[in-house]
């Protein structure tokens, strides 16, 4: 089912997997699925409860711990989230999407170097995880560690090259850098896939060009 048709038809499918569970209470699966709709529809409090049950069945799931702190994060809810990544990466100590999840969470609890951390485990993890190098970048950027960021940015740009974020967070990276032809490119790059990027950013690259 396409995702247009899955919104189309959210109260039969949850009635579907409704069912299917009742039929089957011990479906892990039945009851994960069921939560993803249901967070899908809005009912947030419904998928939290479902993906309780889910980990009541099977307490080793990294996937509804990992779900279940996605849901604490949407929420404003940063300890239940953190706690919810802290046992997915403790059942999987190489989940890199559960590190990446705890470098947001840190970032967003104003705790910069266990982001970095957090973020840096994610990427030792899975090297091949964009958005895990994407935000090491940014938190390297906003901790004033060039070089890292620069290193980082590169790697995101590398395995992402379409990703608005990576390019401007690579622009940034390559002015701080003394790069600033290289710096406009990127920028430019990001500013034509969407991103907003900072017209003063642009004015301090062209200033520094001009010299």
């Amino acid at each position: 089912m396409s995702e247009k048709e899955l919104k189309e038809d959210l109260p039969t499918v949850i009635d579907e997997l409704e069912k299917k569970c009742l039929d089957t209470p011990d479906n892990a699966m039945a009851h994960h699925h069921l939560a993803l709709v249901y967070r899908k529809a809005g009912r947030i409090d419904d998928a939290i409860n479902r993906l309780e049950k889910v980990l009541e069945i099977d307490p080793f799931s990294t996937e509804a711990n990992v779900n279940l702190g996605a849901i604490y994060f949407d929420r404003g809810e940063l300890d239940k989230a953190l706690d919810a990544n802290q046992k997915a990466v403790n059942i999987n100590p190489v989940l890199g999407q559960a590190h990446t999840n705890l470098g947001l969470i840190w970032q967003q609890k104003g705790e910069d170097k266990k982001a970095i951390e957090a973020y840096t485990k994610a990427t030792d993890c899975d090297p091949k995880l964009s958005t895990a190098w994407v935000n090491l970048a940014s938190a390297h950027i906003m901790a004033g560690n060039f070089d890292n960021a620069l290193t980082a940015a590169e790697k995101s740009v590398e395995l992402e090259p379409e990703f608005p974020m990576a390019q401007n967070n690579l622009a940034v990276a390559l002015f701080y850098s003394k790069r600033y032809q290289e710096a406009l490119e990127h920028a430019n790059k990001a500013k034509d896939m969407g991103y907003e990027v900072n017209p003063q950013f642009f004015d301090a690259i062209n200033a520094e060009i001009a010299k």
